[in-house]
């Protein structure tokens, strides 16, 4: 049985907090509605500001985006070395970025696609919220759980 003094605690981000995190990786995974089903999909994003933009080409994503822009997209990372974890939420509206600009080359060129072509629309993500969690990860020798009888049969 789990104890209380086993539970990770979790302190909440401010929105600052949570972009200087999501700057420093970049991939995520870009949860929408397809069909009337929600699906996630990984995606390598930069931000911008105070949004995201990542590539796509047409297919289900572009075609989920156009019939409900509501998305969410959710990035984390996890450093057993300093024995934290964090995760970061971005929930808002994509939408395709029509005329990009300087800037908006410069971040466009540096989104690299893991399929390498055919990801001719830039999509931004207009957040609505942001919000982000840190974790303080509880050593692997400190979890327990009970075992029932056929784990127990295996380990003897």
């Amino acid at each position: 049985m789990t104890s209380k003094d086993n539970i990770p605690t979790a302190d909440i981000l401010e929105p600052q907090e949570c972009w200087r995190l999501l700057a420093e990786t970049s991939v995520g995974r870009l949860a929408l509605t397809v069909d009337g089903h929600p699906d996630i999909f990984p995606v390598n994003y930069k931000v911008d500001g105070e949004s995201l933009v990542f590539r796509t080409g047409t297919g289900t994503k572009q075609e989920a985006i156009d019939a409900d822009s509501t998305v969410a997209l959710e990035a984390d990372s996890v450093s057993a070395e300093f024995g934290v974890a964090w995760s970061v939420v971005v929930r808002g509206k994509a939408q395709k970025e029509t005329s990009p600009g300087p800037a908006l080359d410069s971040i466009s060129r540096s989104l690299f696609p893991w399929q390498g072509i055919g990801k001719d629309y830039l999509i931004r993500i207009v957040p609505e919220s942001v919000t982000g969690r840190r974790f303080t990860l509880t050593q692997p020798m400190r979890w327990t759980s009970p075992l029932d009888e056929a784990t127990r049969a295996g380990m003897e």
